[in-house]
C-alpha cells in the first residue's frame, strides 16, 4: 500500500540527491475541523429528548432529598452509597459488580439490534457534544458563517463572538464538574462552600478537573474521542451480525449519483435516487461518508437519515435512501418489515434473557436483604477461667445498622449445654452506623471436653423478628 492511502500518515518529499526521490514519512496528521450541519427530523427529536432526559436526571438527581439527607450520594469518605431507600456499604461491592454485568449486557443487547444506539443517543461524548455544539451554533451562526468566522482575520468582531462562546462553554463545564463532584460530596454543602469561597482543595482540584475534561472533550476534541479514544469503535464489529440494524445507504436505489433538476426523470437521465448533494457528509459529527459503508467511526446519530429524507421529500422521491435496515435486507431486498421480522434472533433471546436474569436476581437480593451484618472476632487472648471453675471467652461483635433507623438487637449464644451470654445481651445501633460490642461466653466445660467447641451467635431485633443474623465462632478451653 502506497503511503498516501494510509490513514494518519503523511509522505514529504525531500530534496532530491543523485536523481533517487527520498520520503519521509510523518506518523502524525492533524485532522481537519469539522463544521456539521443541524438536521432536524425524527431522529433529531429524539437525540435532543435524550439529551433533556439525561441532563436533567444528571443534574437534577443530586439536589432531591430523601430521609433527611441527599437521595443520590456516593460518600466515599464514610465509606456509604445512598441511592433512595438503598444503603449500600463497601460489604455490598458484589452490586457494584453486578450493576457492571447489567452495563454490558444491556449495550450487547442493544449493540446487536440497532447498531451504536448509546453512542448515537446516551453516550456522555455525544451529549455534552450536542450541548456545545448548540452554544455553538447560538453564538457563531451556522455551518457557513462557522466557517467564515474562522477564515476571517481576527478583529473586535470575531473577539467578541470566540470570547462570547468561551464563556458559555465554561459556565457549562464548571456545572458539569460542580454537579460531578456533588454526586460525591453533599452538594448543598458544596454549594455553600463555593458560595463563600471556602471549598477544600481536594473538591476545587476535581471540580476543576471534571470541568476541563467537559471542556475539551465535548467543545474541542469531539469526534477524536469517539474515533480513537473510545475503545468501543474497535470492537463494535465482533457485537454485529447481517441482521443488525445499522445506518446504511441503499447503493442500489441512490447509483450512479448526480445533480439533477427537480423535474428530471432520473431513469431517463440514467441516474440513480441519490442527487450528490453531500449533505449528509455536512450533518455527520464526524465527517464520514455513509455512502462508502459502514464504518467504525458512525456513531449512529442518524443525522444523515434526517437530512437525506428531507432531500428526497423535496425531490419527491420515496424516503430511506438512508436508513435503518440490516446487510441481509440490502442484499436480499427486503421490506423493513421483513428487516425488523429477524430482530428476535437466538442471540438477541440470550442476550435479553442472561439481562433479565440478572436483574431479576440483583432486584430480589435488594428486596431481600436483611439491614443488619454482623461480624465475630475472639479475642486474641487466651481464655480464662473463672472462680468458678468456668472458663470465659471473649469475643468482639461488629453489629453493622444498614437501615436508616436506629435499632435494638438482642444477642444470644448457642452452643453445647450449659453455655451461656455473661454480658448485656442487648445493642443499641444507631441508623446507618457500625458498632464494636465486646461480649463474654461462660461455658462450665467438662473435664472430657474437646478443646475447641462450634458454637453460633444469633443476633436479632427487638421489634421485628425477621431481622436476624447468625455466625459462626469457635469456644476455646485452656489446658489445666
Amino acid at each position: 500500500m502506497d503511503v498516501q492511502d494510509k490513514p494518519g500518515l503523511q509522505a514529504a518529499p525531500l530534496a532530491q540527491a543523485g536523481g533517487s526521490g527520498e520520503k519521509v514519512v510523518e506518523l502524525y496528521a492533524s485532522g481537519q475541523k469539522i463544521y456539521p450541519r443541524a438536521p432536524t427530523g425524527w431522529f433529531a427529536s429524539w437525540r435532543w429528548a435524550m439529551v433533556w432526559l439525561t441532563q436533567l436526571l444528571f443534574y437534577g438527581a443530586p439536589w432531591l432529598t430523601w430521609n433527611g439527607r441527599q437521595a443520590v450520594l456516593f460518600d466515599l469518605v464514610h465509606r456509604k452509597f445512598y441511592i433512595f431507600g438503598v444503603v449500600l456499604w463497601p460489604q455490598d461491592f458484589i452490586y457494584l459488580a453486578i450493576l457492571l454485568m447489567l452495563s454490558a449486557l444491556s449495550l450487547f443487547l442493544f449493540t446487536a439490534v440497532g447498531g451504536r444506539l448509546f453512542c448515537g443517543y446516551a453516550c456522555p461524548q455525544t451529549v455534552y457534544t450536542e450541548m456545545f455544539m448548540w452554544v455553538e451554533r447560538k453564538i457563531e451562526g451556522e455551518r457557513a458563517a462557522r466557517m467564515r468566522l474562522d477564515q476571517s482575520p481576527w478583529g473586535l468582531r470575531k473577539l467578541g463572538i470566540k470570547s462570547a462562546k468561551q464563556a458559555a462553554w465554561i459556565a457549562m463545564a464548571l456545572a458539569t464538574g460542580f454537579t460531578f463532584v456533588g454526586y460525591f460530596t453533599p452538594i448543598h454543602t458544596l454549594a455553600r462552600e463555593v458560595a463563600s469561597l471556602t471549598l477544600g482543595p481536594w473538591e476545587t482540584f476535581w471540580v476543576l478537573f471534571y470541568s476541563f475534561a467537559t471542556w475539551g472533550n465535548a467543545g474541542y476534541m469531539r469526534e477524536q474521542v469517539c474515533k480513537y479514544m473510545c475503545p468501543y469503535a474497535r470492537f463494535q464489529s465482533a457485537m454485529f451480525d447481517k441482521d443488525t440494524l445499522i445506518i446504511t445507504y441503499d447503493a442500489k436505489r441512490g447509483d450512479p449519483r448526480g445533480a439533477r433538476g427537480r423535474k428530471v426523470d432520473p431513469k431517463a437521465a440514467g441516474l440513480g435516487d441519490c442527487i450528490d448533494c453531500g449533505l449528509c457528509v455536512q450533518v455527520c459529527p464526524t465527517g464520514i461518508d455513509i455512502r462508502k459503508g459502514l464504518q467504525y467511526e458512525c456513531i449512529g446519530c442518524a443525522g444523515c437519515i434526517d437530512v437525506c429524507n428531507d432531500v428526497m421529500a423535496k425531490m419527491g422521491y420515496p424516503k430511506g435512501l438512508v436508513r435503518y435496515t440490516t446487510q441481509n435486507a440490502l442484499a436480499a431486498g427486503w421490506t423493513p418489515k421483513q428487516a425488523r421480522s429477524r430482530v428476535l434472533r437466538p442471540r438477541v433471546l440470550v442476550y435479553a434473557a442472561i439481562l433479565l436474569s440478572v436483574a431479576a436476581a440483583a432486584g430480589l437480593s435488594l428486596a431481600l436483604r436483611t439491614p443488619l451484618k454482623v461480624d465475630v472476632l475472639r479475642d486474641r487472648g487466651m481464655p480464662r477461667i473463672m472462680e468458678n471453675e468456668a472458663v470465659e471467652n471473649v469475643y468482639r461483635l461488629q453489629v453493622m445498622n444498614t437501615d436508616e433507623r436506629d435499632h435494638t438487637y438482642t444477642v444470644l449464644v448457642e452452643g453445647p449445654a450449659g453455655m451461656a451470654l455473661a454480658s448485656e445481651p442487648l445493642i443499641a445501633v444507631p441508623s446507618t452506623t457500625t458498632r464494636a460490642v465486646p461480649v463474654r461466653v461462660q461455658w462450665q466445660a467438662p473435664p472430657n471436653a474437646d478443646k475447641s467447641q462450634r458454637i453460633v451467635f444469633k443476633v436479632r431485633d427487638t421489634r421485628d423478628a425477621s431481622i436476624a443474623v447468625s455466625e459462626k465462632a469457635v469456644f476455646l478451653i485452656p489446658p489445666r
